[in-house]
């Protein structure tokens, strides 16, 4: 089945994390269509393991307007081509202080491919050193704390980890070991 064409696009909004893109389309059958969708740069998720161990942060989320735990994750706005590994151990610098020395892609997966563009890599971070933590402003009131294994497991069961990217990361990650 063919893709619908764009027949036109016009960018809604932009601010220094996201554009806001409608395109109108038309079906291979003639018929008329509206998508909109978010444009934002690759990013990052990271499993920072250590032993029987795994690092999360919680932070503020102002959609759903609660905190959550997650794996520590981000983009680049400001250097959307920036290496995919660099980009991973500057994330998890920036969140947990911690740096790692060893790396491992895991793969890639989209955050929501219906409405976005954006996709991440998923590392697991190993060998991991403690640092100071580099927290961009919009980042304050974010916390580290590490978990064992199968407290991450009964996390995600019960729902205190809900974000979908960690939830995907953690069973890729399970997938693989």
């Amino acid at each position: 089945m063919e893709p619908p064409r764009v027949t036109s696009t016009r960018l809604v909004y932009e601010n220094r994390w996201m554009r806001l893109h409608e395109d109108r389309t038309e079906s291979a059958d003639g018929r008329p269509g509206l998508y909109a969708w978010v444009e934002k740069p690759p990013a990052a998720v990271i499993l920072p393991i250590d032993g029987g161990g795994v690092w999360l942060v919680e932070q503020f989320r102002h959609p759903p307007k609660a905190r959550f735990w997650e794996f520590p994750q981000g983009a680049w706005e400001d250097a959307p081509g920036a290496d995919p590994e660099e980009l991973a151990r500057g994330e998890l610098v920036e969140e947990t202080g911690l740096r790692a020395q060893r790396m491992e892609r895991l793969g890639r997966l989209f955050f929501a491919y219906g409405m976005s563009d954006q996709y991440f890599d998923v590392w697991l971070a190993t060998s991991l050193e403690p640092g100071p933590q580099r927290l961009e402003l919009t980042e304050h009131g974010l916390r580290t704390e590490r978990f064992a294994l199968a407290n991450v497991e009964r996390m995600i069961a019960q729902g205190a980890i809900a974000d979908a990217a960690s939830v995907a990361a953690f069973g890729l990650w399970h997938l693989r070991s």
